[in-house]
């Protein structure tokens, strides 16, 4: 429809003045600031503030995916995230950052992006308090408090936190390495390696010690450095009690102990 014949908004939330055409949106509107969610999951009780959501919930439980995607034949619970889906192909990103500029497939995924600049961190972890921007990334971090390692390897056992912390480890088995140097070839299976790498060509060492100046490519060959400052050596061998700076000395004074056996 034109804006002309558009319906006049005269239903107006008191508390945050946006308006509405009819009295029903603005009720539904208004239990964002209430709080009230009236519309239960029959299932796992979860709460809605429409009967919209709580449709569209019920999936999850039914398994139920009406929208499917006609060029990979993926399927989705709701058209919104088919949408975002069909981005993925076309690789149209609509939301633009007024700020630097960066686009987006989705609009939530603006939403975060724009607390780099604003420096929010909405959610906060309840027993250490440390603050971060995403859900995501609290539900993460709280795994350290309890001790919850969700995502195990299915060649050794081992356990992570992460998901993508599974992936990583999971190339040591299988020998992928999906990130490769475009000047030399070198593979890597980590792409923050490959970063570290392409120091090598650029000469660039962004990481300095801030008492005596030298500077190193990776952050932790700078750690390693400080303890030349500070004298400690956190690293000691099990057979004869000798300490270094660092691991890998640690490793070399090892094949001491096991080259003569």
């Amino acid at each position: 429809k034109q804006r002309g014949s558009e319906k006049p908004r005269r239903h107006r939330c008191q508390q945050c003045g946006k308006s509405f055409t009819r009295s029903g949106h603005l009720k539904i509107h208004q239990r964002r600031h209430t709080g009230e969610k009236p519309y239960s999951c029959d299932l796992c009780e979860k709460t809605f503030t429409t009967p919209g959501q709580q449709r569209k919930h019920r999936r999850v439980h039914t398994g139920e995916k009406p929208y499917r995607c006609d060029l990979c034949g993926k399927a989705f619970t709701t058209l919104g995230v088919l949408k975002r889906h069909v981005r993925v192909h076309t690789g149209e990103k609509p939301y633009s950052c007024e700020q630097c500029g960066k686009t987006f497939t989705a609009s939530e995924d603006l939403k975060i992006h724009l607390r780099v600049h604003t420096g929010e961190k909405p959610y906060s972890c309840k027993q250490c308090g440390k603050a971060f921007t995403t859900s995501d990334d609290l539900k993460i971090h709280e795994r350290i408090h309890t001790g919850e390692k969700p995502y195990s390897c299915e060649h050794c056992g081992k356990a992570f936190n992460q998901k993508g912390h599974l992936i990583t480890h999971t190339r040591v088995h299988t020998g992928e390495k999906p990130y490769w140097c475009e000047q030399c070839g070198k593979m890597f299976s980590q792409g923050s390696n490959l970063k570290s790498h392409q120091l090598v060509h650029t000469g660039e060492k962004p990481y300095s010690c801030d008492q005596c100046g030298k500077a190193f490519t990776r952050l932790c060959y700078l750690e390693v450095h400080r303890h030349c400052h500070t004298g400690r050596k956190p690293y000691s061998c099990v057979q004869c009690g000798k300490t270094s700076t660092s691991n890998q000395f640690l490793k070399r004074h090892e094949c001491i102990h096991t080259a003569s056996v």
